[in-house]
C-alpha cells in the first residue's frame, strides 16, 4: 500500500502539463448541388508529427515553412477523407491559410468535392492521424438543406452515413454525452482542481467517526456545488450570452487549481469548501463551453446537445470521485494520508498548475518543449 501511495504522488507530479492539448481537427462541410465546399482545420502540432513542417529545426513553425509544404499538407489530408454519394466524390484542394482555435494554431485547408449524383445522402470516411494517434478526434459540422448537424469522428466512429434532413435527437444526445465524458477525462486541470478540493474533505473522511459522516455530507456538497457552478457558465457561454477571452479563462482555471491545492498545504479555508467549488466552478464552466463551441452546437437539438454534454461531464466527474474515495477508505487506518497524499499530493498539484498558469498567461512553453512539438508561430 505504501508503494501504491508513493506511486500516486509521483503520478501527480508527472501528470501531463499540456492540459487541454488533445489531438483534434475541425471539418466543416457545406453540402449543395452538385458538390460540397469544405474547410478542414488541422493543428500544426499534428502536421509536424505526421509530415514534418519545421524544416530548419529551430523550434518554430513559420508561415513560410507551412507554405513550402502546402501541396504535401493537402495530399496528406485529402488522402484520409473519403466523401461519397452512390459514387465517390472527387476532392480538389484550395488555398491554404492559418487560424487559431483557443491557444493553438491550425492550418486551414479549403477544398471542394464534386459528386456525380444528386446529394440525397452522404457517406464520410475519416482517418486523419489514426495511424499515429488513436486519441485523435475530428469535429465534424455539416450544413445541409438549411440545417446543421455535428458529429465526433474517431478510430471507432470514423465512418458516418448522413441523409438530407435533421438527425434524430437521440443520436445528438448520445454523441454529446460521449464527448462530455471524454473531455473531463482528458481535462487534467479540471481533474486536479476537483482532486485538490476532495483531498481536504477526504482527510476528515479518513479519520472516521463523526468526522466521517460530516465529510460525506461535505463531499456531496463539493461535487454538487462544482456541478452547479460550471453548469451555469457552460450554458451562458455556449449560448453566446457571455464570451470571455480563452486565454483569460484558461489562465484563471490554472490559477484556481493552484489556489485550491495551496489551501491544503497552508489552510485558509477549512470549512465550507463547497463555496470554493461553486466560485471556481463558474470559471471552469467557461472552459467547458470553449470545448463545446469547438465541437459545434447543431441548429436542430441545440438544447439536447448542451444537456448531453453536461451530462457527460457529470458522469466523468462521478467516475473520478468513485475511483478516488475508495483509495482514501483503504488507507484510513494508516498514518500516511496527512503526510503523503495531503501534503505531497497538494504540492504536486500546485506545482503542475503553476506551470500551466505561466504558460497560459504569458504564452510560454515550459512543459512541452519537445523536438517533435515545436513552438507554433
Amino acid at each position: 500500500m505504501r508503494a501504491l501511495l508513493v506511486a500516486a504522488g509521483l503520478m501527480l507530479l508527472g501528470a501531463s502539463a499540456a492540459a487541454h492539448q488533445p489531438s483534434d481537427a475541425y471539418l466543416t462541410l457545406e453540402v449543395g448541388e452538385p458538390g460540397i465546399d469544405g474547410r478542414w482545420d488541422i493543428a500544426l502540432r499534428d502536421l509536424e508529427q505526421a509530415i514534418g513542417l519545421d524544416r530548419d529545426q529551430d523550434g518554430r513553425i513559420t508561415w513560410g515553412e507551412v507554405r513550402e509544404r502546402e501541396a504535401e499538407i493537402a495530399a496528406y489530408a485529402l488522402a484520409r477523407l473519403e466523401l461519397a454519394s452512390a459514387t465517390a466524390c472527387a476532392t480538389a484542394p484550395g488555398p491554404l491559410a492559418l487560424d487559431r482555435h483557443g491557444l493553438n494554431t491550425y492550418a486551414v485547408l479549403r477544398f471542394t468535392a464534386a459528386c456525380l449524383t444528386p446529394l440525397a445522402e452522404l457517406d464520410i470516411r475519416y482517418s486523419l492521424l489514426f495511424d499515429l494517434n488513436r486519441s485523435h478526434r475530428g469535429l465534424l459540422n455539416v450544413a445541409w438543406a438549411g440545417t446543421s448537424s455535428t458529429a465526433v469522428l474517431g478510430p471507432e466512429t470514423g465512418t458516418l452515413h448522413l441523409e438530407s434532413g435533421q438527425p434524430p435527437r437521440w443520436s445528438v444526445l448520445a454523441s454529446y454525452v460521449q464527448e462530455g465524458f471524454r473531455h473531463i477525462l482528458i481535462g487534467y486541470d479540471h481533474i486536479l482542481f476537483l482532486l485538490a478540493l476532495l483531498l481536504s474533505v477526504m482527510l476528515r473522511l479518513a479519520r472516521g467517526g463523526e468526522d466521517m459522516r460530516r465529510a460525506l455530507v461535505e463531499l456531496v456538497a463539493v461535487v454538487s456545488a462544482f456541478t452547479i457552478g460550471h453548469s451555469i457558465t457552460l450554458a451562458l457561454a455556449a449560448l453566446g450570452v457571455v464570451d470571455p477571452p480563452s486565454r483569460v479563462v484558461e489562465s484563471l482555471i490554472a490559477a484556481s487549481v493552484v489556489l485550491a491545492a495551496l489551501n491544503n498545504v497552508l489552510p485558509v479555508v477549512q470549512r465550507r469548501i463547497w463555496l470554493i467549488a461553486l466560485s471556481f466552478g463558474l470559471i471552469h464552466g467557461f472552459g467547458f463551453a470553449g470545448v463545446l463551441r469547438e465541437l459545434g452546437l447543431p441548429d436542430h437539438g441545440l438544447i439536447v446537445a448542451l444537456f448531453g454534454f453536461n451530462v457527460g461531464v457529470e458522469l466523468g466527474q462521478l467516475a473520478i470521485v468513485v475511483l478516488f474515495v475508495p483509495l482514501v477508505l483503504g488507507i484510513q487506518r494508516l498514518d500516511l494520508y496527512p503526510r503523503l497524499l495531503m501534503r505531497l499530493g497538494s504540492s504536486a498539484i500546485a506545482a503542475t498548475a503553476l506551470l500551466w498558469l505561466l504558460e497560459r498567461a504569458f504564452d510560454l512553453r515550459l512543459t512541452t518543449m519537445l523536438p517533435s512539438l515545436p513552438r507554433m508561430l
